[in-house]
């Protein structure tokens, strides 16, 4: 009986191998990504193109079903029923709408697409998603991590307002109450 000893490892540090190199050249030969029209890239049904790293980008609410009315509802003219969600994937929902359209201080929404932290609960609401009661509920999680947090204000609205708040403040404040939520729903 042979008895074989594994090979010994080979060790490449990355600098001595010029992968780097290699890969940095290869990423400068490839061509920029497609950048779409500024209309078409606002549009809900805007086909998401390839970011030349393979992500796909996806729409605000590429997790949840779209909305859509039943034959009783398109008979009776009456909007779609609304697409069940949790006060936390509200705020989730509502950062992503964030992210995709632009945030805004001082007006509900612009010209451009922007929204306030109001403006985007109101446009999640708008297109279907969770009820007036969830958005309440959602405010309500809001408010109590502003005040947890040592940042009294009489409405997240005022919070955004603020000259100190920052884009990714409201991004923090909306993760921060959406993992709140989520646990007092357990």
């Amino acid at each position: 009986m042979r008895l074989s000893l594994p090979p010994r490892p080979v060790v490449v540090v990355p600098e001595d191998s010029g992968l780097i190199a290699e890969i940095e050249a290869y990423l400068a030969s490839l061509p920029a990504p497609p950048t779409p029209p500024a209309e078409a890239a606002r549009s809900p049904y805007a086909v998401p193109y390839l970011c030349r790293y393979g992500s796909v980008l996806q729409p605000w609410h590429a997790e949840y079903p779209l909305p859509h009315r039943t034959l009783a509802q398109r008979l009776t003219r009456r909007p779609a029923a609304p697409v069940p969600v949790s006060a936390a994937a509200h705020l989730r929902l509502t950062s992503r709408y964030l992210t995709q359209h632009g945030w805004l201080q001082g007006a509900l929404w612009d010209a451009e697409g922007r929204v306030c932290l109001l403006g985007a609960q109101a446009a999640v609401l708008g297109h279907g998603y969770g009820t007036a009661a969830t958005a309440r509920t959602a405010r309500a999680q809001v408010m109590e991590v502003l005040h947890a947090t040592g940042r009294p204000v009489g409405s997240p609205d005022e919070y955004n307002d603020r000259p100190t708040t920052r884009q990714a403040d409201v991004h923090r404040v909306l993760e921060q109450a959406a993992l709140r939520a989520a646990r007092l729903c357990l």
